[in-house]
């Protein structure tokens, strides 16, 4: 393992689909940050994902007479944001839930033939959101402490299977419309009126914990995220919401109540996405 003790003086690309929502500024003069979008389809309406306005687009999901859908980006729009002069990292949602993964990888087919694949690597986050998140700044804190990218591609990805990811939501209707989650899982929801905690289980969301109240959910969740991260003051916990505030400094007083310390506690606002599956007062968190 080949370690430089000093920050990278190659350039960095770092792609990301639009599950991610962390901030594309790079405080360091050599990596530069994109964002490729998703793009929605409400009824006859296509969206692309990105600065869209949370609260419109929750009202309009609401009124839609037909499922709402979303597709991933293309190959071709993953290979227009690489560059051929730098090195490029480029980071999915889980190829479980979407196609983004299988894009990217052929995009990064379309660089080899171009001569520059050698340089492109991509990760499958085998989460969303928050877990997707947490992948890219790993990938920038480990660029920072001087690691090469042969070697920063393995801790990565080691890195992304040691990785938990959790959701409480309110409503599970696009999910099961769009095959996300199974049906019964929904249904349980709303017969017996509680708020499950779902896990993501190898790229896939599995249903981890039945809670009655979205209160009660929150503590169950503190408890879940205090037992199980290992070495938490070296980790950062990310808790994503969709409108909801309120609700992700809630959970995170409630971590802290618990008696737990991680490095960083992030709280971050999803995008289109994100919201279009977690829906109003989803929250999404990764550690």
């Amino acid at each position: 393992m080949t370690v430089t003790h000093s920050l990278p003086d190659y350039p960095v690309r770092i792609i990301m689909d639009s599950c991610s929502e962390v901030a594309l500024q790079s405080d360091h003069p050599h990596i530069t940050m994109t964002r490729v979008p998703f793009k929605i389809y409400i009824d006859d309406d296509e969206l692309v994902d990105e600065r869209l306005n949370r609260s419109e687009l929750i009202d309009r999901m609401h009124l839609a007479k037909n499922k709402v859908q979303t597709a991933c980006p293309s190959p071709q729009s993953f290979f227009d944001e690489m560059d051929p002069s730098a090195v490029n990292f480029v980071v999915t949602i889980s190829s479980k839930l979407s196609g983004s993964y299988n894009s990217a990888c052929l995009a990064k087919s379309m660089a080899e033939e171009k001569g520059f694949g050698e340089n492109v690597y991509v990760f499958d986050s085998r989460s969303a959101v928050s877990g997707e998140d947490l992948t890219v700044l790993y990938i920038i804190e480990m660029l920072k402490r001087g690691f090469e990218p042969d070697d920063l591609f393995h801790m990565v990805r080691d890195y992304i299977t040691h990785m938990s990811t959790y959701f409480i939501l309110n409503s599970f209707d696009n999910l099961v419309k769009n095959g996300r989650i199974k049906h019964t899982v929904a249904l349980v929801g709303k017969l017996l009126k509680i708020n499950p905690i779902m896990k993501g289980v190898d790229g896939e969301i599995e249903l981890k914990e039945k809670c009655r109240g979205h209160k009660k959910a929150l503590f169950s969740l503190a408890k879940i995220i205090a037992s199980e991260a290992e070495s938490p003051q070296t980790k950062n916990l990310a808790i994503t919401h969709v409108n909801a505030p309120e609700t992700a400094l809630k959970l995170r007083d409630a971590v802290e109540k618990t008696g737990i310390r991680f490095k960083n506690i992030l709280i971050l606002e999803s995008g289109g996405l994100g919201t279009v599956y977690a829906d109003q007062g989803g929250i999404v968190v990764a550690f």
